[in-house]
């Protein structure tokens, strides 16, 4: 894959920078946007990674930073975006006023790829304002139809740096019992290596042109079973007790009103209401259709819980 330059946006987070390694690994020149060089002065460590300060909000901006590529990536979402019909402001500019944007630069400058990251359980009628903006902003990504936007939609991801599975570690090494909302909900948790994977391969293989990719891994949990395993796997391994609706909608409309980004909110909890699972009904692409071996929970999640540097994986890479 080498010769090829790919702008990923929203690749600060969690999956981004794993990805961003990814394709450094693969020979590709990488730019990366990001508000504040310390956020992600991490990536400096990869080789052929182009680490820019900008606004990817400004028009301008960002047709600058595709000059040169021939794809983009979009990987900004966030989980709570405010309240309204169909969604709230925040969904609203980052997962649909975005992906239109991108798309629309991508078609006047002549930029032939587009990857874009959704969700699984993305529907414009779904039942939480996420899936319904996430729906829209696939529909945003389509919007130029010479792009061909790759659509990907994986279930919860895991892997070293995750805001899941190390979450709910974490609360079961300073709390004797977890008090848990939706308890049987249902999820298909995915490698973050595996979705990596997936992109390359997306980006390597023609035929994924307007193609909706599904990623769940090998095995479906409830989010109870998750949980348990967090803590198992952390050394910290507490009781689990499913809540009411009643009780788990009170708990997440007090954890709402605590400043900064809350730990959950009632619209997550909306999003439980629909299995997160692959659909075999869509007749998406998957993991197992592009050739990638999936990897399972129990492979990895030992390792990296029980407290590994996740920085580690930059240092190797880089070689130091």
């Amino acid at each position: 894959m080498g010769s090829l330059k790919v702008l990923a946006i929203g690749a600060t987070g969690f999956i981004g920078c794993h990805l961003v390694a990814r394709l450094a690994e693969e020979g590709v020149d990488v730019v990366v946007p990001a508000r504040h060089y310390e956020a992600a002065k991490q990536l400096t460590l990869l080789p052929d990674v182009d680490l820019r300060v900008a606004n990817i909000h400004d028009d301008k901006v960002l047709r600058s930073l595709m000059e040169g590529c021939q794809a983009v990536i979009n990987l900004v979402g966030v989980l709570h975006g405010g309240h309204g019909q169909p969604y709230g402001e925040g969904f609203r500019r980052l997962h649909v006023e975005l992906p239109h944007r991108i798309a629309a630069a991508c078609a006047d400058l002549g930029v032939p790829r587009y990857l874009h990251m959704s969700a699984l359980g993305a529907n414009p009628h779904g039942p939480s304002m996420y899936q319904r903006s996430k729906a829209d902003g696939e529909a945003a990504a389509r919007s130029r139809p010479q792009i061909a936007a790759t659509i990907v939609r994986p279930s919860v991801v895991f892997g070293p740096g995750d805001h899941f599975l190390t979450m709910f570690a974490r609360m079961q090494r300073h709390l004797p019992v977890i008090p848990l909302a939706c308890a049987e909900a249902r999820f298909q948790p995915v490698y973050v290596g595996d979705v990596c994977s997936a992109f390359v391969r997306a980006l390597a293989q023609p035929h994924t042109r307007g193609a909706v990719v599904e990623l769940g891994g090998p095995r479906v949990y409830t989010l109870a079973e998750l949980v348990r395993l967090a803590g198992r796997y952390a050394g910290h391994e507490r009781a689990v007790v499913g809540l009411p609706d009643w009780m788990a909608r009170l708990q997440a409309g007090l954890i709402e009103l605590l400043p900064g980004d809350p730990l959950i909110s009632r619209d997550n909890l909306d999003s439980m209401k629909v299995d997160n699972v692959v659909d075999p009904g869509t007749k998406a692409l998957t993991a197992e259709s592009l050739g990638i071996k999936l990897t399972s929970i129990e492979d990895v999640a030992p390792h990296y819980l029980a407290g590994r540097d996740p920085l580690d994986a930059y240092r190797t890479r880089a070689g130091r």
